[in-house]
């Protein structure tokens, strides 16, 4: 047995029982040393599972606690892995810090693996100290339906002032897309994050219009749209 499925299988007999049970009679159930157990324990305990007692009096498992859900197998543990490294090059600084914490509870459980690699280089960040708006602050806007006020430069530089209903983003090798209804435009447009240069949330939100916009954008764009398309 895997040392994860061990840990895992550990948590439920003592989730299961009605009394503490000593390393003697969870190390029969596992099939291992009772030194493997009182490793374990540590383990988990390390880990700030709530399990109390100690050796030759018993283990309990605290009430109310809930295992987080990390019960995935070998290639799913690595397909997290390496979805998670890829958000280094989304320039999305928020999902980035985010991934980061999943990964550490990924490896509190599953130990590192260093040899799966995902080059960081993408999309630039989103660094405002640098000028550049935070994504976040459009994934919010899309999850409030609420409007906002942008200052675009296009390739030629020109630059403009819109107003839009943010929809979506679309996260290309190297950008990020917001796609939006433009109010000046009268129509769907998408905006490179890093052409962004001001970025501000409005008082007004459209909550009823919210849902038939991204689906008639899906529906007209689909995923394979070409970068040429993405004009503002």
């Amino acid at each position: 047995m895997r040392r994860t499925s061990r840990l895992f299988e550990l948590i439920q007999l003592l989730r299961a029982a009605d009394q503490p049970l000593t390393s003697e009679q969870l190390a029969a159930a596992l099939e291992v040393s009772q030194r493997t157990v009182y490793r374990d324990i540590a383990a988990l305990q390390a880990m700030r599972t709530p399990i109390e007692g100690a050796a030759g009096l018993g283990y309990v498992l605290r009430a109310g606690y809930d295992l987080p859900p990390l019960n995935f197998d070998l290639e799913e543990i690595e397909a997290l892995r390496v979805g998670l490294a890829m958000l280094a090059r989304t320039g999305d600084s928020a999902l980035q810090r985010a991934a980061l914490r999943i990964c550490e509870k990924v490896e509190d459980l599953h130990g590192p693996a260093d040899w799966l690699v995902v080059v960081p280089w993408g999309a630039p960040g989103d660094d405002p100290a640098k000028g550049c708006v935070s994504i976040a602050m459009l994934r919010d806007a899309i999850r409030e339906e609420r409007k906002l006020r942008l200052t675009y430069r296009d390739t030629d530089a020109t630059e403009t002032t819109r107003t839009v209903r943010p929809l979506a983003l679309v996260y290309h090798l190297e950008c990020v897309m917001l796609a939006a209804w433009c109010e000046l435009r009268g129509g769907f447009r998408h905006f490179r994050s890093d052409r962004i240069y001001a970025c501000d949330p409005l008082d007004s939100f459209f909550p009823a219009q919210s849902a038939p916009l991204r689906q008639l954008w899906l529906e007209q764009e689909g995923w394979g749209t070409q970068e040429s398309t993405y004009s503002a």
